[in-house]
């Protein structure tokens, strides 16, 4: 696999492209998105350097990975949630190792546009990246994690098949758990 693209039903998932930069940063400066992923919300240099140096590097890395048999380790996937009709850049769905949860567990996490919430985009794109990562990584199981306050998080995350766990706290904040596990 040379690239990445996970078709759902009025979205698709792909990788982060250098033209991506610009939407990116706009959307980490929605209240609603920044309100619940603080320190997103970064000057565009920050923002270009994480893009340029980290993100689009470590997705080559990642793909690489898959590549090879599907071993990612603590490797992180960023994709672009793009809108079919518009083929506009209406969000991320990405996947990494949480370090500060108690034992290191790989989460699913996502954000969206203002403009483009309550149609079911997310719920599309969390169960696309699901999919992709069971069926061509190693991973076994995933977690996600919706703040307290995030009544809408937490429904894609239940509607999406994650199972919750439990409530904990991070960083002085409060979090519902969830996981999910690959079936054999």
């Amino acid at each position: 696999m040379s690239e990445i693209r996970i078709e759902c039903p009025a979205v698709y998932l792909r990788e982060y492209t250098i033209d991506d930069l610009e939407s990116l940063h706009a959307l980490t400066w929605q209240p609603e998105i920044y309100e619940f992923l603080p320190g997103w919300n970064v000057s565009r240099e920050q923002r270009e350097e994480w893009f340029v140096h980290y993100e689009l590097e470590e997705n080559a890395r990642f793909i690489q990975a898959v590549a090879e048999g599907g071993h990612v380790g603590d490797l992180r996937l960023r994709l672009g949630i793009i809108e079919k009709t518009s083929d506009e850049f209406i969000g991320w769905c990405c996947t990494g190792i949480k370090d500060e949860l108690p034992e290191p567990e790989r989460e699913i996490m996502y954000a969206i546009s203002n403009k483009h919430r309550n149609k079911g985009y997310v719920t599309q794109a969390v169960k696309g990246m699901m999919e992709y990562m069971f069926q061509y990584t190693k991973i076994e199981s995933l977690v996600a994690l919706a703040h307290i306050r995030n009544l809408a998080s937490a429904r894609v995350i239940e509607k999406s098949g994650f199972t919750y766990k439990k409530k904990l706290k991070l960083e002085e904040e409060n979090f519902l758990y969830y996981k999910i596990e690959k079936i054999r």
